[in-house]
Formats: structure tokens, sequence, C-alpha cells
């Protein structure tokens, strides 16, 4: 399994806006193969921060994922939302592997 993390910088005014694209993507990231683990916003501390995290059976299937995106009409939809709120500053995404008991 692979964790998909994903450290958004946000615009503190438009949390609003970032909360309806990442609700778009949940279901997206299901459907698609993945599991999502939810969005996480602001709330106490710094205003900008928000967190996704989703996991995927392995690395190949996140790939394979990646280029489905491509050309799959939900995906451009949410992608063009951003493109029109400009809720996102920037992101950074890193892969983790969980530790199981």
């Amino acid at each position: 399994m692979i964790i998909c993390y994903l450290r958004y910088t946000i615009d503190p005014h438009k949390v609003a806006e970032f909360e309806e694209y990442a609700r778009l993507w949940i279901p997206i990231v299901n459907r698609m193969g993945g599991t999502h683990h939810g969005y996480f916003l602001p709330s106490e501390g710094a205003n900008n921060i928000a967190i996704a995290l989703f996991s995927f059976p392995s690395l190949a299937a996140y790939e394979d994922y990646r280029t489905r995106m491509a050309s799959e009409p939900e995906c451009q939809a949410a992608f063009d939302l951003d493109k029109r709120n400009r809720s996102i500053i920037s992101y950074e995404r890193s892969f983790m592997r969980p530790v199981l008991g």
C-alpha cells in the first residue's frame, strides 16, 4: 500500500472554495481505485494549510490512476474549478508507506 500525502498552501480567504474543490476529489479517487481518507482544513493554528490523504494498493496503481486522470472528465472539471477559484497557492506531494501492526 502507498499513501499519498498532499500538503496544500491555500488562500486563507478562499477556504470555502478549496472545500468545494476537495469534495469533488473524494468520490473520484474512491471510484478510480484508491481510498480517500479525507481532506483536513485549517481550524486552529495556520490558516493557509490543508492536507489530503489517500491510498492506493501500490505505486503502480497510483500511476495508473494518474494516467487515467488525463482523460477523465470529472478530474478535468475539478482542475478547472480551481483554475477559476484560484484557492490553491501551491502543494507538495509525498508518498509514504504505513507501518502496520
